[in-house]
């Protein structure tokens, strides 16, 4: 009998084991298709309440992110409707007591920011709040070095930049209007940038390819036996250059090749008595598809014909130095469009091949660079010496709307973020040249800032009580926060640059806006994020939030001011402002 029950056990334990085994493999199958175990495409959104494993790490104060394993395959997920605010649905995944959304839902509701990358051997998640950085300063601020972090700025790239001016070698913006305009901001910031990147980026490499110097000409090619191209002393320029003379005929012309794949920045000095072009040929990597860019004696902006792009650069009857990047006058020829923004291509040359001039004129100093900052710097600092107006200001010639209940800025306004840009400009080219007309220049834009909005200027008085210095003089006053700490900034520029006899104004007006900024600061401050402007006071309308470069704009200016001014308030508030970056919020009750 024993025999027979251990056996009978035995088959019974058999029997057991199998059936179990069976229907785990069946809920294994059913879980496993209701588990995309490779959908990355949602995030677990966890509460800290109901887990006791994530809940320690709040009451620890922990600041590391916490990494949520995705669940066993063995366990099952639901589909489940999720009602939003009692207005639309969102398909969700539930486990149990929790429930997962798309995060395609939680990045739109939220305005958070999330991708998958694979480093390290494996795959994460990564959650952003904001999607702008925060550029820590390199140094203490000195007007003379860094301007912020402008180094990383490429305003000549921007598409609202129509393109870079061949006659005044400065942007032309279509921000507000596609026809074009000369935008004193953005000029400025085009040469603080340049500035800024030739303390940063190595020492350009230059090759010269012709300086009349040799007395010989066998690098140049004539076209045709008509044409003439000679090696002459230069009683302007005292120096020896090469004249060129051909036919009216677009394939007539004088060539040199360059045949450069590394340096696109082309500098060249030129001068024309009659009806010249410089064309330059290059090779891209668009195969078979070479580009001309003609360099025109007409004051035409910009036009293109097939792979044929057009600048006019003027007349340039007297000598002038003309310095193009050439790359960038390609995409901005062959994006242009009929609206305001220029459309963002890839063309990227493999080759400068030749340059070629035509008609009666003269040139030397043909080269190629890595880079020419300093010379677009100064293309800036001399459009902002030619430019200024017998008020001390820079005019924008265009119409600007800032909000409905601000009314129109007809065109001629000024802005005090344009005029401390301006003055940050001047004077750093004053500390390198010397030269009077820019200290002279910036200190006269001091004077827009002793009039009020109403009468012309950009000065505001918040309360009757706090100046401020307009970006845009409205009416009612807008209290932008950005704009007014440039003016600050170019105000100190010019007090610590100009001799003590001269900076009395600057130190008043810098002083005055010091104390302001300081006493208004909080105003700007959301418990979560920062706000653009005082429209909601000033209007009674909703405030304008500040995006996220916006508000990495705002924490740079106050790391600036922190490094001249020992005012804890500003320390205080970057460290507060950094941390909404991260999900941060303010207390509440």
């Amino acid at each position: 009998m024993r025999i027979f029950s251990s056996r009978a056990n035995f088959k019974l334990l058999v029997a057991t084991s199998v059936s179990f085994a069976f229907f785990t493999l069946l809920l294994w199958s059913r879980c496993d298709s209701s588990l995309d175990s490779h959908d990355t495409s949602s995030v677990q959104l966890i509460s800290h309440d109901h887990d006791p494993k994530l809940r320690h790490l709040e009451d620890s104060g922990g600041n590391e992110p916490s990494l949520v394993n995705v669940p066993p395959s063995g366990q099952r997920y639901q589909p489940i409707e999720c009602l939003i605010n009692n207005e639309y649905k969102v398909d969700g995944r539930r486990e149990g007591a929790e429930v997962y959304l798309p995060f395609s839902f939680i990045e739109k509701y939220f305005e958070v920011y999330g991708k998958i990358a694979e480093y390290d051997g494996y795959e994460r998640f990564e959650w952003q709040h904001s999607y702008s950085k925060v550029y820590y300063p390199k140094e203490i601020y000195n007007p003379e070095g860094l301007f912020m972090s402008f180094d990383h700025y490429n305003v000549e790239l921007r598409d609202r930049v129509k393109c870079i001016s061949g006659v005044e070698g400065v942007p032309i913006s279509t921000q507000w209007g596609p026809q074009g305009y000369f935008y004193p901001i953005q000029i400025a910031q085009f040469g603080l940038s340049h500035y800024s990147k030739n303390l940063t980026e190595p020492k350009p490499r230059v090759t010269v390819y012709e300086n009349g110097e040799g007395q010989s000409l066998p690098k140049w090619v004539l076209s045709d036996a008509k044409s003439h191209v000679e090696n002459i002393l230069d009683e302007e320029k005292s120096s020896r250059v090469i004249e060129f003379i051909t036919q009216d005929d677009a394939k007539s012309g004088v060539s040199m090749n360059l045949k450069n794949s590394e340096d696109f920045e082309l500098s060249f000095d030129f001068k024309c008595f009659n009806n010249c072009s410089v064309i330059v040929t290059v090779e891209t990597t668009e195969k078979d598809k070479p580009y001309m860019v003609h360099y025109i004696t007409t004051r035409d902006v910009i036009a293109r014909r097939g792979t044929h792009v057009y600048y006019g650069i003027g007349h340039c009857r007297q000598w002038r130095t003309i310095t193009r990047n050439v790359m960038n006058d390609i995409r901005k020829g062959i994006g242009q469009t009929n609206g305001k923004s220029v459309k963002k291509l890839k063309v990227t040359i493999s080759n400068i091949v030749k340059i070629t001039v035509q008609g009666f004129g003269r040139i030397d100093n043909v080269l190629l660079s890595t880079t020419a900052h300093m010379a677009h710097f100064y293309e800036a600092a001399n459009w902002l010496l030619r430019n200024q107006d017998e008020h001390g200001g820079w005019p924008i010639w265009v119409t600007r709307i800032l909000a409905d209940e601000m009314g129109e800025l007809p065109p001629g306004w000024y802005s005090a973020m344009g005029q401390g840009h301006a003055m940050s400009t001047l004077t750093r080219a004053y500390r390198k040249t010397g030269n009077q007309e820019y200290l002279s220049a910036a200190l006269k834009a001091t004077k827009p800032f002793k009039l009020l909005s109403s009468e012309g200027g950009v000065k505001a008085v918040f309360l009757d009580k706090y100046p401020w210095y307009e970006e845009y003089p409205t009416k009612p006053s807008s209290f932008v926060l950005n704009g007014f700490i440039y003016s600050l900034i170019g105000l100190y520029d010019l007090m610590t640059t100009a001799p003590p006899a001269q900076r009395g104004e600057a130190e008043r007006l810098y002083r005055e806006g010091m104390a302001s900024v300081k006493a208004l600061l909080p105003m700007f401050d959301t418990g979560s994020g920062t706000i653009y402007d005082l429209r909601h006071i000033t209007t009674g309308v909703a405030p304008k939030l500040a995006r996220w470069d916006y508000h990495t704009t705002h924490i740079s200016q106050l790391q600036l001011l922190s490094s001249i001014d020992s005012d804890p308030i500003f320390r205080t508030t970057v460290e507060r402002w950094i941390g909404y970056m991260k999900g941060k919020r303010a207390k509440h009750n």
